[in-house]
């Protein structure tokens, strides 16, 4: 009959030696009651309250008739233009932004930390070990050899150790941890919000340079028309040399106006390129040669200034950063309490290899408690405290100035608005009167009633008026562009905070 070999398979043997290990430890913790105090112990430091804020009660343009008081759902405002192109384009930087990517990797890793945290509650050594020695005795020595003087040891076994959370220190670390996940998604959430309005905006200029290039090129076949009407006028001797130098002049300027805009139109396409994550290209044969600014919508929905203030991700990433420093307070404070720990081992250790299963003569086991504290730290640990405890009175009133600017900005966007649709307005009328004043003033030159100085004037002055009234149709979308980004559009509301806290309203 052929004896089994023993070590065919070493690890047979152990591995119920150490999975019974933990179910010791775990016993033991339940039989002294250690398990309900660290499921449900006492935990220092304080229980965090979200701080209260001071937001206006209303809009200080509530009473204008271009705004809609209502909340309304803001998650894709670029509609509102009725652009596919900005749609597609938006859609595209969503996918393609490479901040963005950068954005949600961190977010990535914010929850790895968390699981890293986590994982501190439970064991935090768990080791599986072995050591194989042989060492050789002197026959000279002091003590003498009896038999070989060759001796070895091989010892194989496993290890827990268990600090007990009895002050809360691993679950603040833990509500620490959740909270600086649930602000990296904010600020994730932020990045997508300044994107999607970044993409608007660059889109808004590239058509506004668009329309600017029309205009002034329009402007410069009207003043060529008029150069060359002058210069027959003078072969003829009707006129002067003075006319045609005046003619030349507002000419020129208006189209030296041009490669201006182009450079604009350039920078507008070359950042349109950079936030959907490619080189900078043409796209002219993308988005069109030539172009008009979208139709703006006349009235503009904005909520209230509480509603806007839960909306917006800069404000709840602060407001978690708040979160994460209270518990922080909790670790620092757990340091002044002495600290509790449960060990063991159980393993098998054998002069030979042949031998390291024989149990239970091989078996070697221990468990049992440590205590440690720290009583002389010098301040150390008090002064720890005080330092969490200063961290969060900064971020409580960097999160109270956060609410204010957050407050102003959407009140300087309202403003904005509203204002820039009143100067177009009144600038439509203005170029439409020089526009019929330089055709007055041209009839009039033909008929030799005038000289050609008012024409120069007002064909200089319809080039400006038509340059000044696109930029300020462009102004009416960028600052309404500018308003959704303020009240937090373009990302998605998570259900479990609908009902969040909101700022305490402050009367005007």
């Amino acid at each position: 009959m052929v004896d089994p070999v023993p070590n065919a398979r070493p690890w047979a043997g152990l591995r119920p030696l150490v999975a019974v290990l933990p179910l010791c430890l775990l016993t033991g913790l339940s039989a002294c009651g250690l398990g309900r105090w660290l499921a449900n112990g006492f935990k220092v430091g304080p229980e965090y309250e979200q701080p209260q804020a001071q937001v206006a009660a209303d809009w200080i343009d509530y009473q204008s008739a271009n705004l809609v008081r209502t909340e309304a759902d803001l998650s894709q405002w670029w509609t509102v233009f009725k652009d596919p192109m900005l749609d597609r384009l938006i859609a595209e930087a969503w996918q393609q932004n490479l901040g963005l990517k950068a954005s949600m990797a961190r977010v990535a890793e914010a929850a790895a930390q968390l699981g890293i945290t986590r994982g501190e509650i439970w064991p935090q050594q768990q080791q599986i070990n072995g050591s194989y020695s042989a060492n050789k005795l002197s026959t000279v020595g002091g003590t003498p050899v009896i038999g070989s003087q060759w001796v070895s040891n091989v010892t194989l076994g496993a290890q827990v150790g268990w600090e007990f959370d009895l002050w809360g220190r691993y679950r603040r670390s833990i509500e620490a941890a959740e909270a600086d996940l649930q602000a990296t998604q904010a600020d994730h959430d932020d990045a997508t919000v300044l994107l999607l309005s970044e993409v608007a905006a660059d889109y808004l200029r590239f058509r506004i340079f668009q329309e600017r290039l029309t205009a002034a090129r329009h402007n410069v076949e009207i003043q060529q028309n008029n150069y060359e009407l002058v210069v027959l006028r003078q072969q003829a001797g009707a006129v002067t040399e003075r006319d045609v130098q005046m003619a030349k002049q507002v000419l020129e300027e208006t189209r030296s106006l041009v490669p201006l805009l182009e450079q604009g139109l350039r920078e507008a396409n070359n950042a349109l390129c950079v936030l959907r994550g490619q080189p900078p290209h043409d796209l002219g044969p993308e988005l069109g040669a030539s172009g008009t600014i979208p139709a703006l919508p006349v009235q503009v929905a904005v909520g209230a200034p509480a509603e806007l203030m839960r909306r917006r991700p800069d404000i709840r990433s602060a407001e978690r950063q708040l979160a994460a420093q209270s518990a922080r307070i909790g670790v620092a404070e757990s340091d002044l309490y002495p600290h509790l720990s449960l060990t063991g081992g159980l393993g098998v250790t054998a002069a030979h290899t042949g031998n390291l299963f024989d149990t239970p003569s091989s078996v070697f086991a221990f468990i049992g408690p440590t205590f440690s504290w720290d009583v002389l730290n010098y301040g150390r640990f008090e002064n720890n405290i005080e330092a969490q405890q200063q961290r969060l009175e900064q971020l409580t009133w960097r999160y109270r100035d956060a609410v204010l600017r957050a407050n102003r900005e959407a009140e300087d966007a309202i403003a904005s608005f509203l204002n820039s649709q009143v100067r177009a307005g009144s600038l439509q009328l203005s170029r439409d009167a020089a526009d019929r004043t330089l055709q007055i003033t041209l009839d009039q030159y033909r008929e030799g009633t005038v000289d050609f100085t008012p024409v120069f004037l007002f064909a200089s002055t319809l080039a400006q008026q038509d340059d000044a009234l696109a930029d300020a149709r462009g102004n009416i979308a960028l600052s309404l562009v500018a308003l959704y980004r303020s009240l937090g559009g373009g990302w998605h509301l998570p259900a479990d905070e609908v009902h969040a806290e909101e700022p305490e309203p402050h009367p005007r």
